[in-house]
Order: structure tokens, then C-alpha cells, then sequence
């Protein structure tokens, strides 16, 4: 009995990881359509009676995205993504120290963790989402590389309510498309990534106008992006 229980318990794992591997290699190439975030987000909608549910995603490749946006993450989100090699520990261990001190909540999630979070996993907290977060940030730093994470992140991500990736963002927060944002509003959408239900891009609060202002102070510095350059071992 013993024994036919850990060789399930073996064929699982090699289903797994095959499967994993498999996945990774596949969307290298192929647009993602939906996340498991999405699927949450309608099925509350759906649960709390709304409606029907807000739902607006588009697809683009990277060349249409403005590299103002692009900067305007690295900014905001993780301004060692260029240079680590899916974690940057320091900033983890700054989250780690503030949030002992009881201070407010922070995340040192880089935007490779972030990624592989909101494409492969559910949301929430706990042990096992953390070890199968780092499991695939590993696999899609090494499968895909930095600037195909780039553009999973920004084609992926909530960028509003019931808004996911820079083509929609730019649609419904200034009625534009992705490749047009200009460095202001690069940083509108950037400076309401901790919450975007919450938070406008436009016509914002004096705490997001404060933050997009500090992102476009960090963006000023960070010069040409260079997906090629590589990262620190």
C-alpha cells in the first residue's frame, strides 16, 4: 500500500514538472490569453451579483508597448530587474525588516516573481504558492529571459478593474494606445500597481500624483533599457 502511494505520489511530481516545463516553453511563443487572476476576478463578480462581469484584455507584443511604460515598472516595481537573476534578496530583506517593525505591508516581489505568480499560480498566501512562485521564476528566467518576462508582466497584469495589460490600461485611463503613452502617464498606470481597483490613473488622488511623480524622477536615470544586458550571478 505503502509502496503505491509514493509511486503516485512520483508519477504526480514527473506530471508536474513535465507539464511545467512543457507550459513555459509553450508560452515563451504563444500570447497567454487569460491568467488565473482573471478567472478569479469574473468569478466574483459573479458571486457577488454585479452583473455581468468587467473584462477587458488585449494582447500585444513588446515593440508596441511604450518604453515609457516599461520604465515606469522598473521604477515603480523592482529597479534591480535588469540586473538580478529573478529575486533581488536585498529588497526582500528590506520588506522583511520593515514589515517586522510593523510597518505597513510590503512585498519584495521582483517582476519576474510577479509574473510567474499571476500566470502560473493562484492568488494568496502561504508556503506552497511561494515555493511553486520561486520554481517558476527560475524556469521562466532561464526559458524565457528578461524581455519576454517584460512582456508577459505588462500583458498581463491588472491595470484597473476588470482592466489587464497596457493596450487596455491605455484605452480606458487615457483613451490612447499602448505605444503612445508618454512618460507622465507611464507613470499613472505604474504608480497604481499596489491596487488598481482602488486607485485612478488619471484624475488621481494627491497620494498617487505624489507617486508618479518619484517614478518619474527614478525613470529620468534609468536610460536606454537593455533586455541583452546580463544579470548578476
Amino acid at each position: 500500500m505503502i509502496k503505491k502511494i509514493f509511486r503516485w505520489i512520483w508519477k504526480a511530481m514527473l506530471w508536474f514538472f513535465g507539464l511545467s516545463i512543457l507550459s513555459v516553453i509553450v508560452f515563451k511563443w504563444v500570447p497567454i490569453p487569460f491568467t488565473p487572476l482573471m478567472v478569479t476576478r469574473i468569478i466574483e463578480f459573479k458571486l457577488d451579483s454585479k452583473g455581468d462581469a468587467i473584462y477587458s484584455h488585449k494582447w500585444v507584443p513588446l515593440e508596441e508597448i511604450s518604453p515609457n511604460l516599461q520604465k515606469a515598472v522598473i521604477a515603480s516595481e523592482d529597479g534591480n530587474f535588469l540586473k538580478h537573476s529573478g529575486f533581488d534578496f536585498k529588497a526582500m530583506e528590506k520588506a522583511y525588516k520593515s514589515n517586522s517593525k510593523g510597518k505597513k505591508l510590503k512585498g519584495g516581489s521582483t517582476i519576474s516573481q510577479q509574473t510567474a505568480k499571476n500566470v502560473f499560480l493562484w492568488q494568496g498566501r502561504s508556503y506552497l504558492r511561494k515555493g511553486l512562485e520561486a520554481y517558476f521564476t527560475v524556469l521562466i528566467e532561464l526559458v524565457w529571459g528578461k524581455e519576454r518576462i517584460m512582456e508577459v508582466y505588462l500583458n498581463s497584469i491588472e491595470m484597473g478593474n476588470g482592466v489587464y495589460g497596457a493596450q487596455e490600461a491605455s484605452r480606458h485611463w487615457y483613451s490612447k494606445t499602448a505605444i503612445d503613452l508618454n512618460a507622465k502617464e507611464a507613470a499613472g498606470i505604474a504608480a497604481i500597481l499596489p491596487n488598481p481597483r482602488k486607485f485612478k490613473a488619471s484624475n488621481s488622488s494627491s497620494y498617487i500624483n505624489r507617486r508618479k511623480e518619484n517614478i518619474m524622477r527614478v525613470m529620468r536615470h534609468l536610460g536606454k533599457i537593455d533586455y541583452n544586458k546580463k544579470a548578476d550571478k
